[in-house]
This record gives C-alpha cells, structure tokens and sequence, in this order.
C-alpha cells in the first residue's frame, strides 16, 4: 500500500480522495486551494512564538482548552505512558491569541472550514447507500456554527538528547474528531499504520495536505471509514537540530449532533479527552 497525493481539480479527485479514506483512513491532496504562502508565513511566525517567553501569558484553562500547552502538560496517548514530546496551542475564534497572530490564523482557520466542509461532502457523496443511512445528517451541515472545531499549532522542539527513553514526538493515536486537515509540515515524520501493521511515510512534500479520517467518523459511518493509527517519530542525525511545526484543523460537529445510537458529538469527545488525561 503507497499514499498517492490526488490532484485537487482532477475529474477523478473525488472518487479517487474517497477511496483512499476508506482503504487508509488518510487522504493526500496537492494542488488544493489554501494557499501555501499563509501556511509558511504562519509556520515562521509561530515559531518566534515558541522560541519566546509570552507563551506563558497564554497558559491553556481546563474548563475552556484554549491557549497555550508547554511540554509539560503535552498529551499522553492513549495506551502510552510517556508523554510527546511537543507544545503546542490551542486556537478557537472565541478564544485566546495573540493579537499580533490573530488575523492570520482567523483567516487560515476560515480557509481551512470552507475546504474541510467541501470534503465532507465527497465523502458523503460517494458513501455506499447503506453507509450514507447512517449519517443522522449530511456530514457537512454537522460542522455548520460549530464552536469546536480546533485549530492547533503544534511545535516539535530540536531534540537535546535528554528526552525520556521512549519518548517521541507523538505517539501512535488516533485522532477523535470527524476529519483532520493537515498542511504538510516543515519536516518529515508522520507516518500512517497500514492493515498489515506496517509504518507507512506519508507524503509530506511542501505544498502537499494531507487529510485522515477521526474516531466520530469513524462511528458515523459504522467503520467504514477508518479512523488510522499514526504517530509523527524522531528525526535521526543533523535533523534533530530542527524544529517541526505542524497545524491540523480538528474538524468537530456540534455537541449536539447525533453520531451513532451510543454516542453524540459531545459524549464522545468527553470520553475521549478523560482518556487522555487533559479533563
């Protein structure tokens, strides 16, 4: 199996983007329309964020989950007892930011939903009958006037050579939401688990956005859509210097939107944020 980057405005993209979802759980588009000189200008930004010391102002809150999480409060994943190795922040329009930061991510943030609500609707549109019935709602429409979909930007930090044994940058997960939508980083690193169990390198050319299904997804579509084990490992030699920042689009349905006869978009996610320890 070999993820194969589709070109957004092929005849086939569609059929082609839905297939892989459902054969991987992961989706790679190239010639999509964000426009890659607001991902670098974020990347470069954000990365004097992380390298200063007003981060501290913006330390995240339990109750709302915006704002800044330092190294040592990162995720543990589930399954895993050593913490990721990475910061990051927590951007929602109605939460915290920098104001010098806020119009660029508001309109990436922007960007990225109205792309996100497009591939909802491939995936609706070339769902098998029997899947399409399970969905209480078009798939689009369960992400309309949500205030939680999540924008996080992630930062890897070089690695010192100090870091707790087994720990890397982020453990093998997977994600909880409906789709997340991923501009390729700044460096390599993420890799998808194939059926077979093996560690599969997702194209991470620059340029490249790379999109994998979430467990509520997953739920809705009675798991046909499979929500994909993968993880983002350690550099090896010179490439341990550098910094990878990374900025995935969470894309969360209302709380009240229904996903299976066992879970709504809200029970769900209260499940899985106890699991992972930051409620």
């Amino acid at each position: 199996m070999k993820l194969v980057a589709v070109d957004f405005h092929a005849d086939n993209a569609q059929q082609l983007f839905v297939e892989s979802l459902h054969q991987t759980g992961f989706g790679v588009l190239k010639n999509h329309p964000i426009q890659q000189a607001m991902v670098d200008a974020i990347y470069k930004n954000w990365q004097a964020f992380f390298d200063g010391e007003e981060k501290q102002q913006y330390l995240f809150k339990k109750d709302t989950q915006d704002g800044y999480f330092p190294p040592s409060v990162s995720e543990t994943a589930k399954g895993h007892k050593v913490k990721d190795i990475k910061e990051y922040f927590h951007y929602y329009p109605w939460g915290r930011c920098p104001d010098a930061l806020r119009q660029q991510l508001a309109d990436y943030y922007q960007a990225a939903n109205a792309l996100a609500a497009t591939l909802l609707s491939w995936v609706e549109k070339h769902s098998p009958t029997e899947v399409s019935a399970r969905y209480s709602q078009p798939l689009s429409s369960m992400i309309e006037n949500s205030d939680k979909t999540l924008l996080r930007v992630l930062h890897y930090p070089p690695l010192t050579g100090g870091e707790e044994p087994s720990a890397i940058r982020a453990a093998a997960h997977e994600d909880i939401n409906l789709l997340t939508i991923l501009p390729a980083a700044n460096e390599p690193g993420l890799q998808v688990k194939s059926k077979t169990g093996e560690w599969l390198d997702v194209p991470c050319d620059f340029g490249n956005l790379i999109v994998n299904i979430g467990d509520m997804l997953q739920e809705a579509s009675g798991g046909y859509f499979p929500s994909t084990t993968h993880r983002v490992i350690n550099p090896m030699g010179a490439d341990q210097s550098r910094s990878r920042i990374s900025l995935p689009l969470f894309l969360h349905p209302r709380p009240d939107v229904v996903l299976s006869d066992r879970h709504t978009a809200d029970s769900y996610l209260t499940e899985r944020l106890r699991e992972l320890g930051v409620i």
